[in-house]
């Protein structure tokens, strides 16, 4: 299977544009966005500068403690009981000698009880701290980052519908402040461009039908001529023919140029019904060439443009019966409903078609083995409007060769 042809009565699709839908994300929690290796950043660096902060007291602490380590007194004489609960081993009448080295003892621990309960309630504090600052570094990232979240929502709402959009940030002359002005002169030059772009097409869809109309038309009334020689209608018809062949290169070359970008004017469309009809528009030719049209297609329906996912099966269609093997040759159209996906595939016999080959079928005036259109088979864009049709409704198209010959193109898109 190869580039088909279009046909001249391809209608133009509506106005390009992108879908500004934001992507599905499993989980957008787990996404490292800025504003979280932000928040990370803040919080780190909160929480290893309370952790040297509380290294540095609980030192300093230690070490003053250890500088009254000895009793600023002297005992001489003890005459008397004294009862302490802290240090028991205080209690009862004792020896002044013995009295000193329990009271130093029970100072110690006193002290160690102290620096430990300094590290406990330090460490806890800087635990909610720690939370706090997390909480409020994710807030502030936020208030930070939201010029970004607003230039990245006028990028989609640009890129969905709308060229004439602007992002016009305000606020302190800052990097963001640049960056968003530096966004706003792009979306000038690409509006200029995209207008200069719909007025060339509009131009040359007016160019070059006319003449090929008007030639046409001269030819038709030449054939229509009885009294014009053999010659005459022999050369006539051999020239309609090549002005067939160039009002399909004009129609698929527009239809082309008007399909390479995504489309958000949708509607409900059953893909069964679409390869329906392409299998009957292109059942002449294949009962001509002796190719059986089969398949089983099952409900899909998708968003998108009829017309152009009309023209990807009538291609796909038209490809699979002109590049088919010359007896007992069959095309198989079906269509499939996905969780989340709707499938449209086109299998047929055919030549085999190696591996490497597959992915130049989709390259404009390619085919098998040539380079360059040169049979009656088509101009060589079918493939590349199939492959930019699909891309303008958000979905993927893929070709893989079968082992006894031809292909299996699948089309893939989102429902």
């Amino acid at each position: 299977m190869a580039a088909s042809p279009t046909g001249p009565g391809a209608q133009a699709p509506p106005k390009p544009t992108w879908d500004p839908r934001e992507p599905a994300r499993p989980y957008p929690w787990l996404r490292p966005t800025i504003r979280i290796r932000l928040t990370l950043l803040y919080g780190g660096m909160f929480l290893i500068a309370g952790m040297v902060l509380l290294t540095i007291i609980y030192l300093l602490a230690a070490q003053a403690l250890r500088d009254v380590s000895s009793l600023p007194f002297r005992i001489v004489d003890v005459r008397g009981e004294l009862t302490s609960q802290s240090c028991p081993g205080l209690s009862g009448t004792m020896e002044t000698q013995e009295f000193t080295e329990r009271l130093s003892d029970c100072v110690d621990a006193q002290r160690a009880s102290a620096l430990d309960t300094l590290l406990r309630r330090s460490l806890l504090a800087l635990l909610g701290l720690a939370v706090a600052a997390f909480a409020f570094g994710y807030v502030m990232a936020g208030r930070v980052l939201s010029p970004l979240g607003r230039i990245t929502r006028t990028a989609r709402q640009v890129a969905g519908s709308d060229l004439h959009k602007r992002i016009e940030l305000e606020g302190p002359d800052d990097e963001l402040r640049e960056l968003s002005d530096t966004f706003d002169d792009m979306l000038d030059r690409l509006e200029r461009a995209f207008t200069a772009q719909q007025r060339f097409v509009g131009n040359a869809s007016h160019e070059l039908r006319t003449p090929l109309a008007i030639n046409r038309t001269l030819l038709e009334v030449q054939l229509s001529d009885p009294g014009a020689s053999p010659e005459v209608q022999q050369l006539a018809k051999t020239l309609l023919a090549t002005n067939e062949r160039s009002e399909e290169l004009v129609e698929g070359l527009l239809l082309l140029a008007r399909s390479d970008n995504e489309i958000v004017d949708r509607k409900p469309v059953d893909l069964a019904e679409v390869a329906a009809r392409a299998v009957e528009q292109g059942r002449t030719e294949a009962n001509g060439k002796g190719v059986e049209l089969r398949g089983e297609r099952s409900p899909a329906v998708v968003q998108g443009n009829g017309v152009l996912l009309e023209r990807v099966a009538l291609n796909l269609v038209q490809n699979a019966v002109r590049y088919n093997v010359p007896e007992d040759g069959w095309v198989e159209v079906g269509t499939e409903s996905r969780p989340g996906q709707a499938v449209l595939t086109v299998a047929n016999t055919g030549p085999v078609v190696p591996a490497y080959e597959v992915d130049n079928l989709f390259e404009p005036f390619r085919r098998l083995r040539t380079e360059r259109t040169g049979s009656d088979k088509g101009v060589g864009l079918g493939l590349s409007i199939v492959r930019s049709v699909a891309r303008a409704h958000g979905g993927s198209v893929r070709a893989e060769p079968r082992e006894e010959g031809g292909l299996v193109v699948r089309v893939v898109l989102p429902v």
